[in-house]
C-alpha cells in the first residue's frame, strides 16, 4: 500500500515524459489542417493521426500526477499550507505569463489573421500596451479576449482542483476505506465517468478553458485530479501495481482504440453519422484517454526504477519549460518562416531550438531568485514524498493536449485555449 511518504519515483519520470512529448506536439500544431495561434503555407492533415496518438491523455495524465503530489503536499502540510503553496507556485507565474509571456502569441495570431485590427502602427509595443488594457479581436463569431492564459490555462484549472481538493480532505473526519478492486477493475471502471462525460455533457457544453464555464473539462480533468490525489491514499492505492500489471493490455486497448477511431473519422469526416455510432465513438474516445494513462503509468514503472540526479533535475525544470514553451514555438515559426525551408527540416529545427532555448532560459533564470518564481522554478524545490508537485502542459487544452464534430469541441480534443475558429478533418463525425 502506498503512502504519502512513499517514494514514487516513477511519476517524476511520467512528467518529464509527458513534457518531452508537448514541445513537438504544439510544433505539429503549426503544420496540422487544425486552426492554432499561426500556421505553417505547409499545412495539411498529414501528421494528424500521429498527433492524435497523444492528444487525448497526455494532459488527463498530468492532472492524475498533479493529484498525486498535491495529496503529497497535503499529508506534509495541512490545507492552509497546501493552498498558500499552490497560491505561490501557480498564480504568481500564471499572472506574469499573462502579463508578459503569452503576449508574443496573441500578437502574431492577431498580425497573421486579422492585422487590420492591430492598434497604432501594427507594431509589437502598441499591441503589448492595448493587450494590457482589455479588449476583444475577433474573426466572425470567434473572439479573442485579452489579456488571456493560451496554454497557462492549465496552471488557474490546477490550483483549483488543490485548493477544492484540500479543503474537502480537511473537512473528512475518517480516513477513507481501501476499494479492494480486482486488477480488471483497474482497466474499466475509472473510465467510465470520462466516457460518460464524453457522451452526455461534451456535446451540449464544449471546452472553453475560461475557468467558469466548462463543464466537460471540470468532468474530465477534475475527476483525474481526483484519482491521482486518492492512489496516494488508502482509498485507490491500487492503482499503480494494477496499471504495471495491466501495462500490455492498457497499452492494445489505446491502439486499437486509435486506430478504430481513425478509420471512424476518416470515413465519416463530413458526413454526419448515425447517432447510435457517434454514442458509441464518444464512448470509445473518452475510454481510450484513461487506458492510455493506466498504459503510461505502467511503462513508467518499468522504465523509472530509481531516481536519479539528472532525472530529478529535469523535473525541476518542467514547469519554467511549460510556461516558455510555445512563446518560444510561435517565436521561432515566425523568425524561420523566411528562409522557405522544408516543412520537415523546418520542424525538426523547430522541436531542438525550442528545447535549447527553453533549457538555457532555465539555467540562466533559476540564478534570478525574483524572476525564477515568475517563470515557476523553485529553488529549492520542496519534495513531495520525493518527487516535486509541479507538471506541466496545456493544454492548451489539450489539452489534448485531443477530436471532435464543431470547432469548440475540436478545442476540447487538443487542449488548446479557444481564440478564433477551429477546424479539423474530423468536424462532422461526432468525437
Amino acid at each position: 500500500m502506498n503512502t504519502p511518504s512513499t517514494r514514487l519515483p516513477f511519476l517524476d519520470g511520467l512528467r518529464v515524459a509527458a513534457f518531452a512529448l508537448l514541445i513537438p506536439y504544439h510544433v505539429g500544431m503549426y503544420y496540422v489542417s487544425w486552426d492554432w495561434h499561426v500556421k505553417s503555407p505547409a499545412a495539411s492533415d498529414t501528421l494528424e493521426p500521429f498527433m492524435m496518438l497523444s492528444s487525448p491523455w497526455r494532459l488527463g495524465l498530468l492532472f492524475l500526477i498533479a493529484g498525486a503530489a498535491c495529496q503529497g503536499l497535503m499529508a506534509r502540510r495541512g490545507a492552509l499550507g497546501t493552498i498558500k503553496d499552490r497560491s505561490l507556485r501557480l498564480l504568481l507565474p500564471l499572472i506574469f505569463g499573462m502579463a508578459v509571456i503569452v503576449t508574443p502569441q496573441a500578437y502574431f495570431e492577431v498580425l497573421t489573421k486579422v492585422p487590420a485590427q492591430l492598434p497604432g502602427d501594427g507594431g509589437y509595443l502598441d499591441f503589448w500596451n492595448a493587450y494590457l488594457h482589455g479588449g476583444k479581436y475577433c474573426r466572425g463569431l470567434d473572439c479573442m479576449t485579452v489579456p488571456t492564459w493560451n496554454h497557462l490555462w492549465f496552471l488557474p484549472y490546477l490550483w483549483a482542483y488543490a485548493v477544492i481538493g484540500a479543503l474537502l480532505t480537511a473537512a473528512m473526519r475518517r480516513t477513507p476505506r481501501a476499494l479492494a478492486l480486482p486488477t480488471w477493475a483497474w482497466l474499466l471502471l475509472p473510465a467510465v465517468p470520462l466516457a460518460l462525460a464524453r457522451v452526455f455533457v461534451m456535446p451540449h457544453f464544449p471546452t472553453t478553458h475560461d475557468l467558469v464555464h466548462d463543464l466537460y473539462e471540470h468532468l474530465e480533468y477534475g475527476w483525474l485530479f481526483a484519482v491521482g490525489w486518492a492512489s496516494r491514499t488508502p482509498l485507490a492505492s491500487g492503482l499503480w501495481a494494477a496499471a504495471l500489471r495491466l501495462r500490455w493490455v492498457a497499452l492494445g486497448a489505446f491502439l486499437a482504440s486509435w486506430a478504430v477511431l481513425l478509420v471512424y473519422a476518416g470515413h465519416y469526416g463530413d458526413t454526419m453519422p448515425p447517432e447510435g455510432l457517434i454514442t458509441a465513438a464518444r464512448t470509445l474516445r473518452g475510454s481510450e484517454s484513461w487506458w492510455a494513462i493506466v498504459a503510461a503509468c505502467g511503462w513508467a514503472q518499468v522504465a523509472f526504477k530509481r531516481e536519479s540526479p539528472l532525472l530529478r533535475q529535469a523535473s525541476a525544470a518542467v514547469f519554467c519549460l511549460y510556461v516558455l514553451h510555445q512563446s518560444v514555438i510561435v517565436l521561432l515559426t515566425q523568425v524561420l518562416k523566411p528562409l522557405a525551408l522544408p516543412w520537415g527540416l523546418e520542424a525538426v529545427l523547430l522541436i531542438a531550438l525550442t528545447f535549447a532555448i527553453c533549457g538555457l532560459a532555465y539555467l540562466v533564470l533559476r540564478r534570478v531568485p525574483g524572476l525564477a518564481l515568475l517563470v515557476g522554478i523553485q529553488r529549492t524545490p520542496r519534495v513531495m514524498g520525493q518527487f516535486t508537485t509541479m507538471p506541466v502542459t496545456s493544454s492548451s487544452t489539450s489539452p489534448v493536449p485531443c477530436a471532435a464534430s464543431t470547432a469548440s469541441s475540436e478545442r476540447s480534443s487538443r487542449g488548446d485555449a479557444p481564440v478564433f475558429q477551429r477546424t479539423s478533418t474530423s468536424r462532422h463525425s461526432g468525437l
